[in-house]
């Protein structure tokens, strides 16, 4: 019951104090057996790694057998944009204005007003900046040094993320002419885009919805995890030239989601995730499940 407990809050802040106390337990489980016990934990049932057929199951396969060494810096948050410019272009890629090893070294003095820090081996460790004059420079600290102590890997065993150096990543602060700033997310299969989903309500109270496309705009027939929305969604005027970017990127991994930011028809490569939700999130209707994990081809064990 313990382990049940650790695995299915180990991301909640509310139960972070319970996680601490016994991660080094759990990150003395294999691989093999952290995968099965969270996968048995969230989703309900045992996972089928020897012949795996659903997408959450061949997510994690992917995440013990597809050791790709590229794929390390693939999601580093700043080695990424070296690759980014080399596929497809410099003027994709959002600038960077400092990277740093410790908060401390930060020269606020040489930030623009407004800007973002982020840890480039992490997740959702973001301290977003609209006015430097204002900024509670000790909550930030709080919140980047905790980021900097925690390797996202344990978290779900999510391979790239293992070796990461971590840093402190600062980038412009970024809105669209209404304030807003929307990201696309592209899910490709071996180099070919077959969906894409759009994150809309995560901050206005209304609880987050996850709508998804198909290739050509067309709203699909399932939910994953989060409800979608019932408002009208406009295909973005640059969806097309995301999808022929997002392929670039994407050329001979058996599954990536790539993210674009569409900043006033400017598109801005977001970010590289090989393990939405972690592989453990539940497809509404289930046949779902498989019919994305038949997109996935899934290539020799490496490790």
């Amino acid at each position: 019951m313990l382990i049940q407990k650790l695995i299915r809050y180990a991301r909640d802040p509310k139960y972070r104090f319970l996680v601490n106390a016994s991660k080094g337990f759990l990150n003395r489980l294999s691989d093999e057996e952290f995968i099965h016990r969270k996968f048995r934990v969230v989703m309900g049932c045992e996972p089928n790694l020897e012949e795996p057929k659903t997408f959450n199951e061949k997510l994690q396969w992917l995440k013990l057998y597809d050791h790709n060494p590229k794929y390390t810096d693939l999601v580093d948050k700043e080695k990424v944009k070296e690759y980014v410019s080399k596929q497809i272009g410099r003027e994709y890629v959002i600038p960077t204005l400092g990277v740093w090893d410790s908060f401390e070294e930060i020269d606020f003095d040489a930030l623009p007003d407004q800007f973002v820090l982020k840890c480039t081996h992490d997740s959702g460790g973001l301290v977003i900046c609209k006015d430097k004059s204002r900024l509670d420079k000790e909550a930030a600290k709080q919140k980047i040094d905790h980021c900097l102590t925690r390797n996202f890997f344990y978290y779900g065993r999510e391979w790239p993320y293992k070796n990461v150096k971590p840093r402190i990543l600062a980038e412009p602060y970024l809105e669209d002419a209404h304030g807003e700033l929307n990201d696309y997310k592209i899910m490709c299969f071996g180099g070919e885009v077959k969906c894409s989903f759009v994150c809309t309500d995560r901050f206005n109270g209304k609880g987050l919805k996850v709508t998804f496309f198909d290739k050509d705009w067309e709203r699909m027939t399932f939910e994953r995890h989060y409800p979608a929305s019932s408002e009208v969604i406009d295909k973005p005027e640059q969806y097309e030239e995301m999808c022929r970017l997002a392929e670039i990127l994407s050329e001979g991994i058996p599954f990536v989601r790539v993210d674009f930011y569409d900043l006033d028809g400017k598109v801005l490569f977001g970010e590289m995730t090989f393990f939405p939700g972690g592989g453990f999130e539940e497809f509404t209707p289930e046949e779902w499940d498989r019919t994305l994990g038949d997109w996935i081809v899934l290539p020799p064990k490496q490790r």
